[in-house]
Formats: C-alpha cells, sequence, structure tokens
C-alpha cells in the first residue's frame, strides 16, 4: 500500500447495537462524503473492530482490546490545518449526524498521527 499523505486523523467511537444501522448509513452516504469534500482531505476508509488471534512469541493468542472502540476512520489529510479550516467545521455539521447520530456515540476517540515511514525500505537480508 502506498501512502500519499503525511497524516491521518483517526476517529473512533461505539453506537449502540440499536442505532448501528442508522449510524453506518449516514456515516456512509453523508458524513464520509462532506468531509472529503473538505480541500485537503484526500480520502476516508472506515473500518470495524473485529477478534484477534495472531502468532505472537511462538504461542497464538487470543488479543484483548481493551476498551478499543468497534467503529474507526482514518482520513487521509494534507497538513493539521485541514482539521482548523472553516469548510471541516462546516461540514461535520452537515446532514443527520449532528442531531440524529452523534448523540448517540459513545467512547470517542480523535488521533491525529503524523506518517514517518510508508514500507517503502528495502527488505531485511
Amino acid at each position: 500500500m502506498t501512502i500519499d499523505t503525511r497524516y491521518f486523523f483517526v476517529v473512533s467511537m461505539d453506537v449502540p447495537a440499536d442505532k448501528e444501522d442508522l449510524f453506518n448509513l449516514v456515516y456512509e452516504v453523508e458524513h464520509v462524503p462532506y468531509l472529503t469534500s473538505v480541500p485537503g482531505v484526500l480520502a476516508a476508509t472506515r473500518s470495524v473492530r473485529e477478534p484477534l488471534r495472531m502468532m505472537l512469541a511462538g504461542e497464538e493468542q487470543a488479543m484483548d482490546p481493551g476498551d478499543e472502540p468497534r467503529y474507526s476512520v482514518i482520513y487521509e489529510i494534507e497538513s493539521p490545518e485541514v482539521l482548523l479550516s472553516a469548510a471541516w467545521a462546516e461540514a461535520g455539521e452537515r446532514g443527520r449526524w449532528p442531531t440524529e447520530v452523534r448523540p448517540f456515540t459513545t467512547n470517542r476517540r480523535h488521533v491525529l498521527r503524523k506518517v514517518i515511514g510508508s514500507g517503502t525500505l528495502p527488505p531485511c537480508p
């Protein structure tokens, strides 16, 4: 995977089971399209947490997610200033998100990450 940005803005949250259908619909068809139309937002990728089993230290282990939220979206942005723009502020308040969905979200996290590598180094000998 080639990364074409220098920053990721990661938003994660939980939503009650009885609101998941509305949450996913509004996020996919309204909220993400509004935010990805903001200048400086290059892409958005939504994800849902899955159970994880992996090999670690030679043993298969079930990894405990702790209180990690169920849903996340990774926005690829050109710079942190995008998040301070009037366009970003306006886009985040459009549609049904602020009144019909946001009030039901919990365990919200907002994290800005600067890309420091992209896996393009030569392989280990």
